[in-house]
């Protein structure tokens, strides 16, 4: 009799928990399985419309997902006591413990967009605010370490998974009341590596969001940038892709524009589009706030030269050259500036003297290229180093002829 009871006691309960629902909540409540309930939930939504009822029917699959969390990541926990105790450790489902920590995150992101809507009353009454980002928080820390092992096995379509989802949550309005604190010595590290995977996959614009993230780093922000203007320059189709491309690049520019590697992507975006007049204009104004810009200067020179105007590029590359004196190839171009100009002047005593002085100059700028660049390989400094000095002293002195070895 008291098993009767019972059980009728447990149909009452069960009746109540029901009582109210739509049918289409209450198939979605009675599948226990993700899977199921994920796909019952998508067929049946348009049909709830009663906003509890979907944070309701949200919260469920966050419960299915974290039944699932719960169950693989005690066993890992037992496993590493286990290690430590030499006792057995048992096999558990890694990737199935990332992929429900990662419907655990979609899922609650869900349930508080319509936990915080008016319910069928009209009055906003959320119930899963404070319970699901903090149960879901407390796991995420394993999509770091899922994602490290993937990293490791080259499955980097599931690393940028695991990565992004760990980012996105972090990101994410729900879980700003959850203690940061503990990742912060790691969470722009992870944010740059979705950046980097993001675009492995050739997904431009999810590589951006997470780039964003990474460059609020200092420690991270050089590297964010460089891969950020990758992405845009990837990602390039039309003209007008260019220019809106030219235009955000020039955004990026106006909040840090001491940094190089913008000046160089700006400038070979209007190199590439043949905007010399814009080309131009840009570094000349970039100059103005920073007359000693590396870059600025030698892309100066380098327009200078593509002119065929050696004495205006031999102006550039000289004050580039003293701006970077390790550059093999800035102290190569000059002195082609300078023996151009040495070959153009005039056949007069004057013009003989300057002449000899250009050459000096030349030789001392092809000099200082070989030290730097003895073996060739980041300029090919050789034949016109040669022709400097075979201006200079002659074809047969000896300093001519160790030119000449040099330059084979």
């Amino acid at each position: 009799m008291k098993k009767v009871m019972m059980m009728a006691m447990a149909l009452m309960v069960s009746t109540m928990a029901f009582a109210g629902d739509s049918e289409a909540l209450k198939a979605v409540m009675k599948s226990k399985v993700y899977a199921e309930a994920a796909q019952l939930l998508k067929d049946n939504l348009s049909q709830m419309t009663d906003n509890a009822e979907k944070a309701k029917a949200y919260n469920h699959l966050v419960d299915l997902a974290m039944e699932k969390v719960t169950k693989e990541a005690g066993t890992a926990t037992e496993n590493q006591l286990a290690a430590q105790t030499g006792g057995k450790v048992q096999p558990y489902d890694t990737i199935g413990l990332a992929n429900a920590i990662c419907d655990a995150i979609e899922n609650t992101i869900e349930c508080d967009k319509y936990d915080q809507l008016p319910n069928a009353k009209g009055k906003i009454a959320p119930k899963f605010v404070e319970k699901n980002p903090a149960r879901v928080w407390a796991v995420r820390q394993h999509l770091v370490n899922i994602g490290q092992n993937e990293v490791n096995l080259g499955h980097h379509d599931n690393a940028l998974k695991y990565w992004g989802a760990f980012v996105d949550s972090a990101e994410h309005p729900i879980f700003a009341s959850q203690d940061h604190a503990p990742e912060q010595g790691y969470f722009s590290q992870v944010a740059l590596f979705s950046g980097r995977f993001a675009l492995e996959a050739k997904d431009y614009d999810l590589a951006n969001r997470y780039l964003e993230v990474a460059k609020r780093d200092p420690k991270e922000k050089s590297e964010a940038i460089t891969f950020q203007l990758f992405a845009m320059r990837s990602n390039l189709k039309t003209h007008e892709d260019s220019l809106n491309c030219i235009n955000k690049l020039k955004e990026i520019y106006e909040q840090d524009p001491s940094n190089e590697v913008l000046v160089e992507t700006i400038n070979g975006m209007y190199e590439g589009m043949k905007s010399v007049k814009a080309q131009r204009a840009f570094l000349d104004q970039h100059l103005e706030k920073f007359p000693n810009s590396f870059t600025a200067l030698a892309n100066k020179g380098l327009m200078a030269v593509n002119e065929n105007n050696a004495e205006e590029g031999a102006k550039w590359l000289r004050k580039a050259a003293e701006a970077k004196p390790d550059n093999a190839l800035v102290f190569t171009l000059l002195g082609s500036c300078l023996s151009v100009q040495a070959a153009n002047t005039e056949d007069t005593p004057a013009g003989k003297e300057k002449s000899k002085e250009l050459f000096k100059q030349a030789i001392e700028a092809f000099d200082k290229a070989k030290e730097l660049d003895p073996d060739k390989r980041v300029s090919k400094w050789g034949y016109n180093r040669y022709q400097a000095y075979y201006g200079l002293y002659g074809e047969n002195d000896p300093r001519t002829k160790a030119a000449e070895e040099d330059s084979k």
